[in-house]
């Protein structure tokens, strides 16, 4: 008993990582399960501000006007513990707030400013976003005075646009209305890579031919916002990243002009900072010591703050006056020759040949001190590519042309994201409509909404017609970037008519069938459609033998070719969509996780997935008419036959072809149904099958018609902010 004691009295008694990371995921452990986690994004537990918070009432007590002087006085005072450049902190905040919006990405929408994402891992530790914790902090102070009025999303662009004013800079505008996240995003794919800042050549089909870039990727590196400043892998060569930069702003939606001038307007102000050893930092925030509280890249060998700075790597002011909006940037950028040299970090950047003493920037900390400006690789591709030179010079010519091209360049940086007007909030909202914002005019609620769904179920369209025409029209909704979806049924535009997985030729007999009724009660073709795919719910309803109306809400409108940006709705294309059983080639990735990837860009949750999935089925949606997965007799009747058939033991589950497999009667041996991988994985799955339980139970047949309903009209008004 004696040497029993001994030998245990010295172990701590907790299981070491047993509640953090140091344990094994279940994927971990079998990498074949398919992750949900991205569905559970939705999952509310995570917010401090509850359930009943409201962002949007909030905001209605701030008082905006008290919030904008107090940032003005932040931006404008240096402090201490981290002094203000030249005493002020405009080129950090515009900084801070470029690279929590510079993450947007027009494949999927994910990324961008949105939701205050910047606060957390990885985004907080990316090497490109060195000391943006710092401007953080020093929002703070704000933050904790007006509390839950203002969002940290919405605090960190609205500091950024306040600095270019300070500057001098007639901004576009500003809108509210960012909800913060409370946890990292686990549903944004940033790339495969292991290590920070590895070799483009991981991301790139060919590193010579940037098109080839990883989808939905946007960034040359891991760890970078856009393209590497010292050049193409480290390697300077302005031509090299003048493509690379082209194709990066491209997957923002950005053209060469926007390009240009975003990046001579960015360089306007502020300086980059490598005046110091790396190996003098501590750990970025995420892996950093307890005691420094979250702040990373601390210098504790020697003096980190002031001229000796560290966080990019080059090392300068782009400008004479950094903390003036002017045309200095493309003084110095046009008027001298530049060479190769290295920042005291060791970073390639370049200097002038030869330069005035007046011409060159002060030292932040003493004004008697002159200091050598610099371009990074980026900024050369400024000058020696023909395109964006033209633009450099047209911009130097015209101050006013470029200030506004700036301006509205940055509105569109760091509102992207925001999706339609109708989510803007605040007294700086511009009244003008711009096309990236996808405009959709108000349309008419004065109609017999009974007296249209009567119209439309006397017509000879089916239900699988009417349901998936809906479907298809609501589908492209995106909640990463809140585009899309039924409002302004564009699903009837280039290029979404033509897209293979709307079934061209079926939709185009709906529509034929369904604009003379829009037409005849003054609605639009939107409400129409949304009404049509209710019709065909509504009658599948009744087929299985219970009554339940679907809620509508009125008042889509139609937009216009002229209102739409066809090349940016390109991205939106489904390339598969396991809701109707469809792919639109095989793919690398499982159609099950496609399918996960679809829901959770549609807001769903995994128990919405899955009964939108078992009423799909049985309502006859499938592309192309096909049956697998229609697990039922009574094709047309809202019934739970899907999951019944699907949890039923009497079957066994072969594999036959080309990715479909038959599901066979074990007593004959006969094949009853067929599937795929996406029907199936509601069974194998244990969570999937979970759900799928609950609704193949006796006990749920009303159950499963009511939980679909509410997940059908959500989809369909997921797109509705004028109405939320």
């Amino acid at each position: 008993m004696e040497n029993s004691t001994n030998k245990t009295s010295g172990k701590c008694p907790f299981m070491h990582g047993s509640n953090t990371a140091a344990e094994k995921s279940v994927t971990e452990w079998w990498p074949k399960s398919l992750n949900l986690d991205i569905l559970h994004q939705h999952d509310t537990k995570t917010n401090p501000l509850g359930e009943h918070f409201n962002y949007k009432d909030a905001l209605k007590t701030l008082d905006v006007d008290a919030l904008k002087a107090d940032l003005r006085e932040l931006l404008t005072t240096s402090q201490s513990w981290w002094p203000g450049d030249w005493g002020s902190y405009l080129g950090m905040m515009a900084r801070v707030a470029w690279h929590a919006a510079g993450t947007y990405r027009l494949a999927d929408g994910r990324g961008g400013a949105g939701t205050g994402n910047q606060r957390f891992a990885p985004l907080n530790s990316w090497p490109d976003n060195a000391n943006t914790d710092k401007g953080r902090r020093l929002l703070w102070p704000i933050k904790k005075k007006y509390g839950n009025k203002i969002s940290w999303a919405d605090l960190i662009i609205l500091a950024g646009t306040l600095a270019y004013e300070i500057a001098g800079l007639k901004t576009f505008g500003f809108a509210f209305g960012r909800e913060d996240i409370w946890h990292p995003e686990k549903d944004v794919y940033w790339g495969a890579e292991k290590e920070w800042l590895a070799s483009s050549n991981n991301r790139y089909d060919d590193v010579e031919t940037p098109e080839t870039l990883e989808n939905p990727l946007a960034a040359v590196q891991m760890g970078l916002i856009y393209v590497n400043p010292e050049g193409v892998n480290g390697k300077p060569d302005p031509l090299k990243t003048a493509a690379m930069i082209r194709e990066t702003f491209k997957r923002m939606a950005m053209d060469d002009e926007e390009t240009a001038a975003l990046t001579a307007g960015g360089h306007t102000i502020g300086k980059s900072h490598g005046n110091g050893n790396a190996d003098d930092l501590t750990p970025a925030p995420e892996g950093t010591n307890i005691e420094f509280q979250g702040l990373g890249w601390m210098n504790t060998k020697s003096r980190g703050i002031g001229r000796n700075v560290l966080a990019g790597g080059p090392e300068g002011a782009w400008t004479t006056n950094p903390t003036k909006w002017d045309g200095g940037y493309f003084e110095m950028l046009l008027d001298h020759d530049w060479e190769l040299t290295k920042s005291p970090a060791g970073a390639l950047q370049y200097k002038p040949v030869n330069i005035k003493d007046e011409n060159k920037p002060v030292d932040v900390e003493d004004a008697s001190i002159l200091t050598m400006p610099m371009m990074t690789d980026a900024d050369m591709a400024m000058k020696v590519d023909p395109i964006y030179r033209d633009y450099m010079e047209k911009f130097r010519a015209d101050h006013d042309y470029f200030s506004d091209t700036f301006a509205r360049a940055w509105f569109k940086l760091t509102h992207r994201d925001m999706g339609p007007k109708d989510r803007y909030l605040g007294p700086d909202v511009p009244t003008e409509d711009l096309i990236w914002q996808d405009p959709v005019p108000k349309g008419n609620t004065n109609y017999d909404v009974e007296a249209v769904k009567a119209k439309i179920a006397a017509t000879n369209l089916t239900i699988g017609e009417l349901v998936s025409t809906a479907w298809d029209s609501a589908r492209t909704f995106r909640g990463s970037d809140f585009r899309g979806g039924a409002n302004g049924a564009r699903i009837r535009l280039e290029p979404q008519k033509s897209w293979q997985g709307n079934e061209p030729e079926k939709l185009q007999k709906v529509l034929h069938v369904l604009q003379p009724i829009a037409s005849e009660f003054n609605i639009s073709i939107a409400d129409t459609i949304v009404l049509a795919g209710n019709v065909g719910v509504e009658k599948a309803i009744k087929n299985a033998g219970l009554h339940v109306n679907v809620p509508f809400e009125k008042g889509r409108g139609d937009a216009t070719d002229a209102m739409t940006d066809a090349e940016s709705f390109e991205p939106l294309e489904p390339v598969a969509d396991g809701f109707r059983n469809w792919l639109k080639q095989e793919y690398a990735v499982t159609p099950e996780e496609m399918l996960l990837d679809r829901a959770q860009l549609m807001g769903l949750t995994a128990a919405e997935m899955t009964v939108l999935i078992g009423g799909m089925r049985v309502l006859g949606t499938n592309y192309g008419n096909t049956k697998h997965g229609v697990f039922t007799n009574n094709e047309g009747a809202l019934t739970n036959d899907f999951f019944v058939h699907l949890t039923d033991m009497d079957y066994q589950w072969k594999p036959a072809t080309n990715g479909i497999f038959n599901i066979v009667e074990r007593s004959t041996g006969n094949t009853k149904f067929t599937a795929t991988r996406v029907d199936l994985v509601f069974g194998s799955n244990s969570i999937l099958r979970a759900y799928a339980e609950v609704y193949a139970q006796d006990d749920s047949k009303e159950k499963f018609v009511n939980d679909f309903v509410a997940a059908w009209t959500k989809v369909m008004n997921s797109d509705r902010f004028d109405v939320k």
